[in-house]
């Protein structure tokens, strides 16, 4: 392999980081560093802890062969009306939780029925629950915004000042729970990525070169460390980031190591195939929507604790972010092609832009402007890596 093929090679699998890279760099000149705050880097994750949720989920939908979900916002404003109207009425919180993600995955399997089994397509499915869920939030809401008050509720789900996970080693100046709980990730992430090669290597199996996987190691725990040294100096860990973890690990898992994970990219590459090989294509159809709808309820209820209430416009637009985190990540518009390691660097590159124009002072109507050119680049990029593959 000549030089030039493998700079190519690298860029191309690069591709979305090395753009956030640049674009981060750009927006800390541009903003005199203002970017790399403490608090701006924590409002990135809280702010955009929903785009990271309904993201995740969409993939699955996104894996099945360029499918998409265009009720996810709706369904966020309808879960969470449902969540304010019972925590109004004084249920009890966890619930209230259960019932938010209960009504999400209900939601989830309702549109999944149509779409898996009586052959809808997901597109008309879904937009058509995109129109009766928002309608439905109007309704019960009556057109009016309805406060959640539940301070616990608020606390562990990532809304208001306060809602950090609390420092058991009182550090002073520094939060010192988030340094330790940075680290250790730190130290797990180089233990399971060098036994992995190792054993690899022992087995016989094909791996990277092992100075390659150090220095992309020490590319990995540099940039952890310095958002978590970030965080410590502000709050500390956002509680709305201990649930985007928790998704992320979950769904990196089943995507990877399971045999549903295997049979959503095999739809994707050749559902004909799919079908022939002895899977049933329906019931993974019916887990990426169901799915999709109980993050929808996740979602949900991060977004009404992070606004402390529940109107019947929340939710708009968060399918477009969901979805362009998704192609900007490296998800093909086919199918078949997208990990969720990739999706979460496409909404924070999301993330980046949304706050950096923000502290520039740039218009409102100019963001979403930009925000589509990349998208539609991200979507080029794509097809015409495809076409000279092919």
């Amino acid at each position: 392999m000549t030089t030039k093929t493998k700079i190519l090679t690298f860029v191309q699998k690069y591709t979305m980081i090395i753009a956030l890279v640049l674009v981060t760099g750009f927006f800390t000149w541009r903003t005199n560093g203002k970017i790399l705050m403490p608090q701006n880097i924590t409002n990135i994750i809280s702010q955009n802890a929903y785009v990271f949720v309904l993201a995740t989920g969409m993939l699955m939908c996104i894996l099945t062969g360029g499918n998409i979900d265009l009720s996810v916002g709706s369904v966020v404003c309808f879960v969470g009306t449902v969540g304010a109207v019972l925590m109004h009425r004084e249920l009890n919180m966890w619930l209230a939780v259960l019932v938010m993600l209960g009504v999400g995955l209900l939601i989830g399997a309702w549109q999944a029925f149509w779409i898996a089994y009586v052959k809808v397509p997901p597109f008309i499915t879904t937009l058509a629950g995109m129109l009766i869920f928002r309608g439905l939030s109007n309704v019960v809401l009556q057109g009016k915004t309805m406060a959640v008050t539940n301070a616990k509720f608020v606390q562990i789900f990532g809304g208001g000042a306060n809602c950090y996970v609390p420092d058991i080693f009182h550090g002073e100046g520094i939060n010192l729970l988030c340094l330790a709980v940075g680290f250790t990730a730190c130290l797990v992430y180089l233990i399971l990525t060098f036994r992995n090669t190792l054993s690899r290597r022992k087995a016989g199996l094909e791996s990277e070169a092992l100075y390659k996987v150090a220095i992309k190691a020490a590319i990995i725990v540099a940039v952890v460390m310095f958002f978590t040294i970030r965080l410590a100096q502000y709050k500390g860990l956002p509680m709305a980031l201990i649930w985007v973890v928790l998704v992320v690990l979950i769904y990196t898992y089943i995507t990877s190591k399971t045999t549903v994970g295997r049979y959503l990219y095999a739809i994707g590459g050749n559902e004909t195939a799919t079908k022939l090989s002895g899977i049933d294509t329906k019931k993974i159809y019916f887990f990426a929507y169901s799915n999709m709808g109980m993050l929808a309820g996740l979602a949900g209820i991060l977004t009404i604790a992070r606004l402390t209430s529940a109107q019947p416009t929340y939710g708009q637009s968060y399918e477009m972010d969901a979805i362009g985190s998704c192609f900007i990540g490296g998800a093909s518009a086919y199918g078949g092609v997208g990990t969720v390691p990739g999706v979460i660097i496409g909404a924070l590159l999301m993330g980046v832009i949304n706050i950096g124009m923000s502290i520039m002072g740039v218009d409102a109507n100019y963001q979403k402007v930009v925000k589509g050119l990349v998208l539609l680049a991200a979507v080029i990029f794509d097809v015409v890596s495809k076409k000279k593959n092919s």
